[in-house]
């Protein structure tokens, strides 16, 4: 297992049920569910089109309670459609963090340790949609195709969904010690 420290830029919750969209907060205490008041709040959640296992409405775990992206993610996804700067709110993301290259491709069951003790767990890739594109779209109105262009650019950068394993609390500038998971020896 390699550990990292990185740290956290941004903390944003997603208050309003009528869009992903976030707003930034100086910090949120987290329970098993994931940021009380936060759209994706919930240890269960119904089952969609990114769970096709399940009939469409089943009830199943909400492994997409914290949805985290890095600056170094956003600054490429930027790059790649030739636009000055990526938000983490136009993403849904709840937390940024920096400090680490290809964040969105960390192994699935790599833990976030923050300074009190919380902790989340990574369930993997936050694939890109086109929701986010559209509100990139928005921001950018005057370039074309955006939107779709941005399905392209956010695979493997569009950050990871966790869920909490640990409550307490996360505030902006928090060192997080990351262990990285590691498939030859994994964390259970």
């Amino acid at each position: 297992m390699k550990t990292v420290i990185i740290k956290v830029e941004a903390i944003l919750k997603a208050s309003n049920t009528e869009t992903f969209v976030t707003n930034r907060v100086s910090h949120v205490n987290v329970e098993f569910g994931g940021i009380p008041g936060d759209r994706h709040f919930g240890i269960t959640d119904k089952a969609g089109v990114r769970q096709p296992m399940y009939e469409r409405g089943t009830e199943i775990f909400n492994r997409r309670q914290i949805s985290i992206v890095s600056v170094e993610d956003c600054g490429l996804i930027a790059k790649e459609l030739g636009v000055s700067e990526i938000k983490p709110e136009w993403l849904g993301a709840n937390i940024l963090v920096s400090g680490i290259s290809h964040f969105t491709t960390l192994t699935m069951g790599s833990r976030f340790l923050f300074p009190d003790g919380t902790g989340l767990i990574n369930n993997g890739e936050n694939l890109p949609c086109k929701f986010p594109g559209q509100e990139i779209q928005k921001a950018y109105s005057d370039m074309p195709d955006l939107a779709k262009k941005f399905i392209i650019a956010g695979k493997k950068r569009r950050g990871i969904v966790c869920s909490v394993e640990r409550p307490g609390k996360i505030s902006v500038n928090d060192e997080i010690k990351l262990l990285i998971n590691d498939y030859e020896k994994p964390m259970q």
